[in-house]
């Protein structure tokens, strides 16, 4: 259990989040990602990143049952601080990264392959942000990068999900492929980026990143301020208090 690193190929580092039974990080579990992206970003023999996951789904945010065991605040500013920093090191990754998604890609989730470079999804893939029904916001801002403005906004309002080939549709996923052919299809697209000279390939993702009309990190922490506003407020408690037993908000999430 936990984030492993792998070398399937010539300048690809593989990255595999494990996290049974659904690949809700805790906070702890945020920060080990980050490090590890950085880490294989920073690695000379490194050309491109390949980010997947084991078990049922790539990713379904947050671990809400550790936030409802505290007490205090401790597990939500850690899980803020720690899914910026898990999203900014994708972002900032020195090298291209690609997410490989299958299954359910949810809250962070939506962070980490909103900051990516490239997205290989299986059929059965789902994305979505359910946060208004886990008493918290955040992550519109990758969300933004995945699909145009009006229809970020009513998938937000609405927690609803979209499909793989929704987001192929709309030009941001690079291929769409049956789940058996995941890895493959992701690993595919990583060997033909890391045929790329490697100093190369680092000034293209330095000078991509330098035109990015939104600054990301910003973005996403101005809307952390708001989900810690709705937690003050007492709203969020009264939220999260029905996660898991209200079929209505399971069903949407």
């Amino acid at each position: 259990m936990g984030v492993s690193t792998t070398s399937p190929g010539k300048g690809i580092a593989q990255l595999t989040v494990d996290f049974p039974p659904v690949n809700a990080l805790p906070v702890q579990g945020w920060y080990d990602l980050a490090d590890a992206v950085r880490a294989a970003g920073r690695d000379p023999g490194t050309r491109c990143v390949v980010l997947t996951a084991a078990g049922r789904g790539f990713n379904a945010g947050v671990d809400i049952k550790e936030m409802q065991r505290d007490t205090g605040h401790g597990s939500l500013i850690g899980a803020n601080h720690g899914c910026a920093e898990a999203f900014a090191a994708v972002y900032e990754c020195e090298v291209p990264v690609v997410a490989a998604v299958g299954g359910f890609c949810l809250g962070g989730g939506i962070g980490l392959v909103g900051n990516a470079d490239a997205i290989v999804a299986s059929d059965d893939a789902t994305f979505g942000l359910p946060e208004l029904d886990r008493g918290a916001l955040g992550a519109a801002t990758h969300l933004a990068r995945l699909v145009p403005q009006h229809l970020m906004r009513a998938l937000y309002y609405t927690s609803r999900t979209v499909t793989a080939a929704e987001l192929h549709a709309h030009g941001s996923v690079w291929r769409v492929v049956p789940r058996g052919e995941l890895l493959d299809a992701a690993l595919e697209l990583a060997a033909e980026i890391a045929r790329k000279d490697g100093y190369l390939i680092r000034l293209a993702k330095a000078a991509i990143n330098g035109i990015d009309p939104v600054d990301v990190r910003r973005s996403y922490r101005f809307e952390q301020g708001f989900t810690f506003e709705a937690n003050l407020s007492g709203v969020a408690d009264r939220v999260r208090d029905t996660f898991g037993k209200d079929e209505a908000r399971e069903a949407g999430s």
